[in-house]
């Protein structure tokens, strides 16, 4: 087992079967002592005594079991036993060993010393006791291997539980400027640095390393471990806090080419953190499962809406107008985008009500040592966004994408102490823009970040970057950020009537990479939700574009997502003709007959059903040809699909199969076929 297939200081150690073979166990043997032997001690960052003491009682338990493989000497039933405890014993010490070797475990391991102490000890009692059991009578071995053997035992017996003074001093210290941060007190750097010193933490990357290490550590806890999660968070804030005060600049840029490499989910980010009020249905207030229209405009979830006018009710909940009937209309947009917002942040979905679960230590600082260090590290970015040199700005801009993407804390910690204008200044910026547009983007998943970007006028630089970016990723980055802010209902009004903001969208999605497309859509996807942005978004040349990546070879990532779109768009007249004069209507039945999962089917079908309702018997004619092909997947949605899905499936095979039974009767074009379609809606 790897270190990395199990959490560190954790000992899964397993008892060689009672069936195993005395040559087996005594190979096995040799091999474990062998690899703890490549181990270096003097390389651990604490507790190197008992490590070297460790070391050596193996390396003198290898020279027996080499010597009993070299001479084939007979090893009799007694024994086995006692070697099955010794390599029980030696996988915890193998563990041990690892742990104490891991790069970024210091000050974990540090701050545990007299834990991490104790089990060494423990393991070396168990060393002794086995040796103690151990019939030397029995082994035909030399008479120096047995004098040894006979040592280390009396060795072994003789030891005691003995603190590292280094480590104890060390680790005292690290509790002492816990302390000082939790009490709102800023620590002494000199002291800071004695303890990174002690622990070989160097450089930046050293830094980040320990806290990537803590940030993995804190996720595996459950929120009942309230003491490890108190512990692990004022660890993280304390080397946070060393990352950007302590180290400026050193491998700065080396962390930059890596971070660029690996972080490639960044759009799966783009719905985290985010509940708008646009998401919860009126009524309920619970987020929409099937958040559908009614006649004045309002979206509510479809079980609340149904209930209402089961009570008698004929008005807007949320209008109080008098509805002029109580005919519902799906909202296939906002249920999209609700669907992603669960999927990404792993939202259960009950019969009645979404539950929204979040670790506690993604909202909260986790501890009070913990808050006040984020606090003084935001407060020293802000200042040098401000006042610091171009490169000292440039630092900071990443500082801040870190600290936002980790915890919900530290962005609104970020947002509140004002680092968001001045970065609104760096993203046009060439040596800036990267950093500056990539912090905001983590800013703007916060309520308040959203408020104070347009706020501070922010929009209009943001849709500059997305029009005239530095690099393909600062455009896709600018996509992000204005997706966000159209989950504010008052900024999708801004941001469509910025005809440069659409414009640049549109243009993201013909000429960016594959993730700069896919944000793009989403946001179109967002201003859509405000349904006065439809002609604007219709007219900036949309539906080509995304026609146009839906028939191209890697359309694998976004196709949901502009299927989506074009379900929303070809909800009305326009929209359809626009889907239908891009040569939309047969690229849409060859990704319904070609498509695997069932999103895809079901968003191909919803558009289909508009495009006979809004254009008619046009496209009618086209699936009748196609019939053969499309039946046996409109029949399977019958079954498969959703409640809304089977609806719009089975409409559209009445149409076919009404449509096939007028042909035969020579009536396709007359009035009682026109107003069969309109029927559909």
């Amino acid at each position: 087992m790897t270190p990395t297939q199990r959490r560190p200081l954790s000992f899964p150690a397993v008892h060689p079967c009672k069936s195993i073979s005395a040559s087996t166990l005594l190979t096995s043997l040799i091999t474990l002592s062998q690899n703890i032997c490549t181990f270096q001690p003097n390389t651990f960052p604490t507790q190197k005594p008992y490590a070297r003491e460790t070391k050596r009682q193996i390396q003198i338990l290898l020279i027996f079991f080499q010597d009993l493989q070299s001479h084939n000497s007979f090893i009799p039933q007694p024994i086995i036993p006692v070697f099955s405890e010794l390599h029980f014993t030696l996988q915890k010490i193998h563990f041990l060993f690892q742990d104490c070797s891991i790069q970024g475990t210091g000050l974990l391991l540090l701050v545990k010393y007299q834990f991490v102490a104790t089990q060494f000890y423990l393991l070396i009692c168990s060393v002794s006791k086995s040796l103690d059991a151990l019939p030397l009578n029995l082994i035909d071995v030399c008479d120096e291997v047995k004098e040894v053997i006979q040592l280390l035992t009396k060795q072994a017996r003789h030891i005691q539980l003995e603190l590292d003074h280094n480590d104890e001093y060390t680790a005292k210290s690290v509790n002492s400027i816990l302390n000082q941060f939790e009490l709102g007190i800023e620590p002494d750097v000199d002291s800071i640095k004695q303890v990174l010193d002690y622990l070989e933490i160097k450089t930046w990357f050293d830094c980040n390393r320990e806290i990537k290490f803590l940030q993995d550590e804190e996720l595996e806890k459950h929120q009942y471990q309230e003491k490890e999660i108190h512990l692990l968070s004022g660890l993280i804030g304390f080397l946070c806090y060393c990352r950007v005060i302590i180290f400026e600049t050193l491998d700065f840029q080396f962390q930059l080419l890596s971070h660029n490499k690996t972080e490639t989910r960044c759009t799966a980010e783009m719905l985290n953190y985010i509940t708008p009020d646009d998401y919860r249905c009126p009524i309920s207030l619970e987020l929409m499962t099937d958040p559908v229209t009614v006649s004045t405009g309002q979206t509510y979830n479809r079980t609340s809406i149904q209930k209402w006018f089961k009570a008698g009710n004929m008005t807007c909940p949320k209008t109080g107008e008098r509805l002029i009937s109580t005919e519902l209309f799906p909202n296939t947009a906002l249920k999209t985008l609700i669907q992603q917002f669960c999927y990404d942040n792993k939202i259960s979905v009950s019969t009645s009500k979404l539950h929204i679960s979040k670790p506690a230590s993604t909202v909260n600082p986790g501890s009070p040592a913990a808050a006040h260090a984020i606090q003084f590290t935001s407060w020293s970015l802000a200042r040098r966004l401000v006042f610091g040199t171009e490169e000292q700005k440039n630092k900071a801009a990443y500082e801040i994408r870190l600290l936002a993407k980790s915890n919900v804390f530290n962005t609104a910690c970020l947002v509140e102490i004002g680092t968001v204008p001045p970065l609104i200044d760096l993203v046009l910026t060439s040596t800036t823009q990267e950093n500056a547009i990539a912090a905001l983007l983590k800013l703007s998943k916060h309520t308040n970040g959203r408020e104070v970007i347009m706020e501070s006028r922010g929009l209009k630089p943001i849709v500059t970057v997305l029009r005239k970016g530095f690099s393909l990723e600062a455009r896709r980055v600018a996509a992000g950020i204005i997706f966000y802010l159209t989950s504010v209902k008052e900024y999708r009004k801004l941001i469509g009537e910025n005809s440069e903001a659409v414009s640049g969208l549109v243009e993201l999605i013909k000429k960016g990479t594959i993730r700069g497309k896919k944000n793009a859509v989403l946001a179109i996807f967002g201003l859509l939700l405000l349904h006065k942005n439809h002609s604007k978004v219709l007219n900036s040349g949309v539906v080509p574009a995304i026609v146009k990546v839906l028939g191209s070879s890697d359309k694998g990532y976004v196709v949901n997502d502009c299927l989506a779109v074009l379900v929303a768009l070809a909800e009305n007249v326009d929209g359809a003709r626009a889907v239908l004069e891009c040569s939309g209507l047969s690229l849409v039945i060859g990704i319904l007959q070609s498509a695997n999962s069932r999103a895809e089917k079901e968003y191909c079908v919803s558009i289909l059903v508009s495009l006979c309702v809004n254009v008619g018997g046009e496209v009618v004619s086209v699936l009748a040809k196609h019939a053969s092909g499309i039946m046996p997947l409109l029949y399977a949605n019958l079954t498969d699909g959703t409640p809304q899905a089977e609806k719009k499936a089975r409409k559209l095979i009445n149409v076919l199969q009404e449509f096939d039974e007028k042909r035969t009767l020579g009536m396709v074009g007359s009035s009682v076929m026109q107003q069969r379609l309109l029927q559909l809606n």
